[in-house]
């Protein structure tokens, strides 16, 4: 067998170069004088996190609305939350809006990338920023950096994302413990099927921005294989040149125990077979079963002779369509709405 030293592609590599930047590179007062009549809103998908939204929202406002105005929307979307997420953010100084009051009169869908639809058909801003709402010690560099480049160069599309991720564990800290299933699923997917993408440090991070009229068409998936369908769609829609990624410096938040991580890479898998059929590299649009069988030490239905018990999950996603092929209808839905609320029809 003949080995080959794997190298870095050229195209990656150059790509890395040129459109790979720092924080600190984009200050406020750099980007308040790039801003203009560039108008920017920042949407913060959340599902119970009222433990952590509100110091988010609290510091965006202060410093980047208060003291440099360089936000001029700020959005929380309330996902059905059962607890007081939505009070909270209101508290701090951001509009609320439901994710159900976002898709009414279309069919109800679950997960966070119906979270991000909807607060891009809620936002207004030529730049829109998402942010996740369980991100603590949190930084106003999370945000400048994000649009640094949409606001200083024309020709970026989309800012993804990067960070430090520490994993806190009985042994102790691994200062680049998180991200476990971008190195066991996504990175391998991409650098498999588009290789082009291999220079993303994180693609699945749930930090990026960018400029609306893009977003709008590309379609959202409802559950966590939104991040990296975003990536491919965008790759196919404006090209490698016109994405980039900014290092954001360290990123602390709650982590997924491993089941709910086995979830998650397997609605990627399920999110990318779409894609590759898309390119016809496999002969159905969706994979041959969408359940994932795990299994869990004890329980109540314990199997016969093993010490588990067993757990289906059905990982099927949907997707929301671009929002510029719905946006009507979304406010004919919107429209009858108030009518019947005036009416009491």
């Amino acid at each position: 067998m003949r080995h080959v030293k794997a190298t870095v592609s050229p195209v990656v590599e150059a790509w890395t170069t040129y459109r790979t930047g720092n924080a600190a590179q984009w200050t406020t007062r750099r980007l308040s004088k790039a801003k203009g009549e560039t108008t920017v809103s920042v949407v913060i998908p959340a599902r119970n996190e009222e433990a952590t939204v509100g110091a988010i929202v609290d510091t965006l406002r202060r410093h980047l609305i208060e003291k440099t105005p360089l936000i001029d929307e700020l959005i929380v979307v309330d996902s059905r939350s059962t607890d007081a997420t939505a009070a909270v953010a209101a508290a701090a100084g951001a509009r609320v809006v439901g994710q159900d009051e976002m898709t009414r009169g279309l069919p109800r869908l679950e997960g966070k990338g119906d979270a991000l639809w909807s607060g891009l058909a809620a936002a207004t801003g030529d730049v829109v920023a998402f942010i996740d709402a369980d991100l603590r010690r949190f930084s106003p560099r999370f945000l400048t950096g994000l649009i640094g480049p949409l606001l200083t160069d024309p020709t970026v599309a989309f800012v993804k994302g990067f960070y430090h991720r520490p994993l806190v564990g009985a042994a102790g800290v691994e200062p680049d413990g998180g991200g476990r299933v971008t190195e066991l699923m996504a990175r391998p997917l991409l650098n498999m099927f588009w290789p082009e993408l291999a220079g993303f440090v994180q693609p699945l991070a749930g930090e990026y921005a960018a400029r609306r009229d893009v977003l709008e068409q590309i379609p959202f998936v409802s559950g966590y294989g939104v991040e990296i369908a975003m990536l491919i769609d965008l790759l196919d829609l404006v090209g490698l040149d016109a994405l980039a990624q900014v290092d954001l410096g360290e990123r602390f938040h709650r982590h997924q125990d491993t089941e709910a991580l086995g979830r998650m890479s397997a609605q990627i898998l399920y999110t990318v077979w779409s894609r590759l059929h898309r390119r016809g590299l496999v002969a159905e649009p969706v994979p041959p079963a969408a359940a994932l069988t795990q299994f869990r030490r004890g329980g109540d239905q314990v199997l016969p002779n093993l010490d588990r018990q067993i757990e289906v999950t059905d990982i099927s996603v949907a997707e929301r369509p671009p929002l510029t092929t719905v946006a009507r209808q979304m406010r004919a839905a919107r429209s009858r709405a108030r009518r019947l609320a005036v009416t009491g029809a």
